[in-house]
């Protein structure tokens, strides 16, 4: 039994090919430049949280990046 696939909003097939296509040919030091890189946004940083947490921290980065201005956790 064949399952279909379900995209997020925004993605398709064609979309996820490029993506694996990139990952799957890029090498290793191409890898870790992209790694570095990501290091290196301003106006971002990088936090470890107990798993637990990620739930309550993604609906407020969604509240966030939709302009909500009500930043309140209901979970």
């Amino acid at each position: 039994m064949m399952n279909k696939n379900v995209f997020p909003p925004g993605w398709d097939e064609g979309r996820v090919a490029k993506v694996l296509e990139h990952y799957e040919t890029q090498t290793e030091d191409e890898a870790v430049a992209e790694d570095e890189a990501a290091f290196e946004l301003s106006g971002q940083t990088l936090i470890e949280v107990p798993l637990e947490l990620v739930p309550i921290i993604r609906e407020l980065l969604a509240k966030y990046n939709a302009g909500s201005s009500d930043l309140t956790i209901t979970g």
